[in-house]
C-alpha cells in the first residue's frame, strides 16, 4: 500500500544504502574538492530518509524543496566526471531521481503540504549550508555548491559574473519554492489526505 509504513520505511533504507554506498566511493577514492559532504545534495539523500522514515514537518519539507528543485535541477544539468556503468554514475542518478520522487509522493500523493514557516526553515538551513560550504571553499580553495565560481557552460551563466549571480540564483529559488508551497497547499486542500500509517 503507497501510504503504509512499510513501503515508506523500505524505500528510506535503499535510499539510506546507495547514499552510504556513494560516500564510502568518495572516502576510499579521497578528493578535498568533492568528497566531503558540502554539497547539498549529500545533505538532501539524509531528509528524504528521515522524511519516509517519520513524516515529520521539517524534513519533509527539505526533501520537498530541495529534492523537488534542486535534485530536478542537478538531473537536468548533471555535472559528472564519471560515465556509465561507473558506480558513482550509477548512484548519482539513483539518488538523484529518488529524491525527486519522494518530494512528489510525499506532497503529492500523501498530501504533506509544507507550511510557510517550513519554506522559512528551510531558507534559513540554506543560507547555513551556503555559509559553511562558502567557509570551506575559501579557506580550502574549493568549489563545494558552485559558490565561488560557475560551473563551465552553466545555467547560471545568465546570471552574471561572482557574486551576483548568487543573489539572483537564491532570489529564483525562493520565489520558486513560493509558488511550491501555494501549489502543494492547494492541492493537499482539493480532497482529503490519502491515509498514512503513523510512525
Amino acid at each position: 500500500m503507497p501510504g503504509s509504513r512499510s513501503f515508506r520505511r523500505a524505500w528510506a533504507v535503499l535510499v539510506a544504502a546507495i547514499g552510504l554506498f556513494q560516500a564510502a566511493t568518495f572516502v576510499v577514492d579521497f578528493d578535498l574538492g568533492v568528497s566531503l559532504p558540502l554539497h547539498i545534495c549529500r545533505l538532501t539523500w539524509v531528509a528524504v530518509v528521515l522524511a519516509l522514515w517519520t513524516l515529520r514537518p521539517l524534513p519533509v519539507a527539505l526533501t520537498f524543496f530541495w529534492g523537488g528543485l534542486l535534485s530536478s535541477q542537478a538531473l537536468l544539468t548533471p555535472s559528472l566526471a564519471e560515465d556509465f556503468p561507473d558506480p558513482r554514475f550509477l548512484a548519482f542518478w539513483a539518488l538523484h531521481l529518488m529524491e525527486v520522487a519522494a518530494a512528489v509522493y510525499l506532497v503529492g500523493v500523501l498530501r504533506l503540504a509544507p507550511r510557510w514557516r517550513d519554506l522559512v526553515t528551510t531558507v534559513a538551513a540554506t543560507l547555513l549550508w551556503a555559509a559553511v560550504a562558502m567557509t570551506f571553499n575559501g579557506l580550502a580553495g574549493t568549489n563545494y555548491g558552485y559558490l565561488q565560481r560557475k560551473p563551465d557552460g552553466s545555467v547560471l551563466d545568465l546570471l552574471g559574473p561572482w557574486p551576483w549571480y548568487l543573489a539572483a540564483e537564491l532570489v529564483i529559488v525562493i520565489a520558486i519554492w513560493a509558488l511550491m508551497t501555494l501549489a502543494a497547499r492547494w492541492w493537499s486542500g482539493r480532497s482529503p489526505r490519502r491515509p498514512v500509517e503513523e510512525p
